[in-house]
């Protein structure tokens, strides 16, 4: 996911998280991702809404997501390996907090994660070399080293010995009052014996009478004894346990990483599969630095929407390339509120290194992504429409910087036309001479107008088409505001010709 560090579900994400999600529909993207997954779900919300601020690391996770749009079949294997491993150790159960019962525990998990450890070798191995990416080729290269026979063979060797099937093997010292010290766990000597092996020896020993070996044995009913020679064995095996503890929270932290770093194109994979059975198109973006307005699409379609509807979506066209301010007027219904919603979907998503819904898309990064949209009513009655979008507006400048881009959605629309047209005016105003991107639907015909007529080479004007019958095409071409938004096309189609 990142070049230089780890996917972190717990860090921080977009202060006006709410507000987008809302204004932007985001529930449906991230539930097409997570298609019923509540860690996908959460993976998809903490990535789109965690921005990055640069191309070079918006480019590297394109190439990752490349790679994996390329070979789904075997990114969504590793995937499954990563949950599986997970999954298991949670199954594998505790056998308390003593030495022997935190080693068997460890034993059991390390030998399930060994099986699931060889599989991503294997995948290593028979498909490393198709990937290009930087990311994926980093991992693949990483699991061959780390992974190889000598490694896995180790492992084995060690877990084996660990079963203590011979007993246990370990030096002790005597401390003040001859009280034990030093307990130190000891590899045996001696290769594995088989029984007759064993038996043999054990002849030879007593026949010989050899007594460079002294023994102590426990009566069979002797309970103080058998608890005696358990605390020995456990202070014999405690640090060992403790290491292997350690070993497994390693490996499965590697699992957990590894699921949330591969959730994040195992949701892209769930989009473009929902996408791809529509046919609708998706396309990389290219990214741009901040500090110069770049925005220029082709075919951008809102994704929100196309995804709660059967048919295709209309696309659009705009190239506002050095514009600073995008006004957008015309006919209700006519598709100005979808394609503000389009635009802001699709620079989410080209900020965090996914495919946007477009064929082509073009524009610079912003360091903060900003919505501003009408609300409804304050049921409660605490304060009047007006003022909740001035102070709402107000919290939205606060955190603001000169790279931002801001949506306005029929915002200050709540009083007179007059009044609503002069504090847009203002605040437009002051947000393009900071550098903030406004982009900005309105009915508000004095407000557009007064643009239109002092227009600037940094001011593109967009119109919702209407046809002469006054059918929509829900495409939006460059025109004057006019001074009717034609809702008696609306009234005639809901209530017949009068």
């Amino acid at each position: 996911m990142y070049i230089d560090r780890d996917f972190d579900l717990e860090g921080d994400i977009s202060p006006n998280e709410a507000v987008l999600t809302q204004d932007l529909e985001l529930d449906t993207l991230f539930g097409a991702m997570a298609v019923g997954d509540k860690f996908l779900l959460e993976v998809a919300k903490k990535a789109v809404l965690a921005s990055l601020d640069e191309p070079e690391a918006i480019l590297y996770r394109q190439h990752i997501l490349a790679d994996c749009l390329e070979r789904s079949a075997i990114v969504r294997e590793m995937y499954a390996i990563a949950v599986e491993a997970i999954e298991r150790e949670k199954k594998v159960w505790s056998w308390g907090q003593y030495p022997e019962g935190m080693l068997h525990r460890s034993v059991e998990v390390i030998k399930q994660f060994v099986d699931l450890l060889k599989r991503l070798r294997h995948i290593a191995d028979a498909h490393g070399a198709k990937f290009r990416s930087e990311g994926l080729t980093t991992l693949f290269r990483i699991l061959a080293k780390e992974l190889d026979d000598e490694y896995l063979g180790s492992v084995e060797d060690h877990l084996r010995r660990l079963a203590f099937r011979d007993g246990v093997l370990m030096s002790a010292g005597l401390d003040n009052g001859n009280k034990g010290t030093h307990y130190v766990l000891r590899k045996p000597w001696h290769t594995k014996q088989s029984w007759m092996e064993r038996l043999q020896a054990r002849m030879e020993q007593l026949l010989l009478r050899d007594r460079s070996v002294y023994e102590y044995q426990i009566a069979d009913r002797d309970e103080s004894g058998f608890r005696a020679l358990s605390e020995l064995r456990g202070r014999g095996i405690s640090l060992v346990a403790g290491a292997l503890g350690q070993s497994t929270d390693h490996i499965l932290s590697f699992f957990s990483m590894l699921r949330s770093e591969l959730g994040f194109y195992v949701g892209c994979l769930n989009l473009r599969d929902r996408l791809a059975k529509k046919r609708e198109p998706i396309c990389f973006p290219e990214p741009f630095a901040a500090g110069k307005a770049i925005l220029s699409v082709r075919g951008l379609y809102d994704l929100c929407l196309s995804l709660s509807v059967k048919e295709r979506v209309v696309g659009n066209d705009v190239s506002a390339d050095d514009k600073l301010l995008v006004m957008i007027t015309g006919a209700n219904r006519g598709g100005k509120s979808t394609f503000l919603r389009g635009i802001g979907l699709a620079q989410l998503m080209m900020q965090c290194g996914m495919f946007v819904p477009a064929e082509s898309f073009r524009a610079n990064v912003c360091d903060g992504i900003f919505t501003h949209y009408k609300r409804e009513e304050d049921s409660s009655m605490r304060s009047g429409k007006l003022d909740e979008e001035l102070s709402r507006m107000s919290s939205i400048v606060d955190g603001m910087t000169p790279n931002s881009i801001v949506l306005l959605n029929e915002s200050f629309a709540s009083t007179n036309e007059r009044e609503g047209s002069e504090i847009a005016r203002q605040i437009v105003r002051a947000l393009l001479e900071t550098g903030i991107k406004v982009i900005y639907v309105t009915h508000l015909f004095d407000l557009s107008q007064r643009f239109y007529l002092a227009r600037k080479d940094a001011d593109l004007f967009l119109r919702a088409e209407r046809l002469a019958d006054g059918r929509r095409t829900f495409r939006l071409v460059e025109g004057e505001p006019l001074p009717t938004s034609y809702g008696e096309d609306l009234y005639r189609r809901i209530f017949g010709a009068v």
